[in-house]
């Protein structure tokens, strides 16, 4: 289990990418309502327009399920559960949670809960 300094080392990552989160959400929703602002003059600007608008939207839709799952990791942190397996309970390495800090599970449950999603996204 990391210890407290690396636990800390770790909140303040995740609270530095919250914060940058949170920047790019709010610049994107100010994009795309700069988008709707614009002047349409032909179905080629439309097109633009909807193509521009998705993107933007995506991108804040991925970051904004980013930012829940590192408020989940700093609940974690402060209940004295971060770093724990959310499938199996066993320790998370801490080479995982540094290259994902917000990790939920460790690489073994990680696997085997994308085969389970990619399973249940054909059905």
């Amino acid at each position: 289990m990391p210890n407290k300094s690396q636990i800390d080392e770790l909140k303040v990552i995740l609270l530095e990418r919250r914060d940058n989160i949170l920047s790019n959400i709010n610049s994107s929703r100010l994009n795309i309502d700069q988008l709707k602002e614009q002047d349409i003059k032909d179905d080629l600007d439309y097109a633009e327009l909807v193509s521009d608008s998705f993107t933007e939207g995506m991108i804040a839709n991925h970051q904004l399920e980013e930012f829940k799952q590192i408020e989940e990791a700093l609940v974690k942190i402060s209940q004295g559960t971060y770093g724990i397996c959310d499938m199996c309970g066993i320790v998370i390495p801490l080479g995982r949670l540094k290259a994902k800090p917000f990790a939920k599970f460790c690489t073994e449950c990680r696997t085997v809960y994308e085969h389970e999603f990619v399973k249940r996204a054909k059905n």
